[in-house]
């Protein structure tokens, strides 16, 4: 079985003025990768409640993270050929990408898509269920972008071989 692959983004918080500060993908082979994000001098909006989910301080960013441009060549080189990567939050990732994009001067080789359009009614019934199991036994840390993303994967795929023996 061929996974699709999983985009997901961290933010420094939620609405007007917030911008991506991680983003991870989780590969059609299972591995995984991500990068922090260097904020932009512009990118002022930090909510102290999004740093307690994920954990990432503003001064983290600014050490290690890898520039705007940089994220989005990346990005680009991952994505570009197979041309599409799939996020539970499409909304929100959707826009933090485009802003990514969009200060980096680049344009995405590559679209983002909804998950949910690849989920059988099935899958989507069994879905939060599985996701909750698959974090107990795999301790997986939340909201890191890179975990996030397999997770998101793993939950496809576990609700896909459910479905498939019913």
């Amino acid at each position: 079985m061929t996974l699709p692959t999983l985009l997901d983004i961290e933010a420094s918080g939620f609405g007007r003025g917030s911008y991506p500060i991680e983003v991870g993908l989780a590969r059609a082979d299972g591995s995984t990768c991500a990068f922090l994000i260097q904020p932009l001098d512009e990118w002022t909006h930090w909510d102290p409640k999004a740093e307690l989910l994920h954990g990432i301080s503003r001064g983290r960013l600014q050490r290690e993270g890898y520039p705007v441009r940089q994220v989005a060549r990346w990005l680009n080189d991952e994505l570009g050929e197979i041309g599409i990567a799939y996020s539970d939050s499409w909304g929100y990732d959707n826009t933090w990408l485009s802003l990514l994009f969009h200060h980096a001067g680049m344009l995405p080789a590559f679209r983002l898509e909804a998950l949910r359009i690849l989920l059988s009614e099935q899958q989507q019934a069994l879905w939060s269920r599985t996701k909750e199991a698959i974090i107990g036994e795999q301790g997986i840390h939340r909201h890191r972008a890179g975990e996030d993303a397999r997770l998101l994967q793993l939950t496809y795929q576990r609700t896909l071989e459910l479905t498939a023996n019913t």
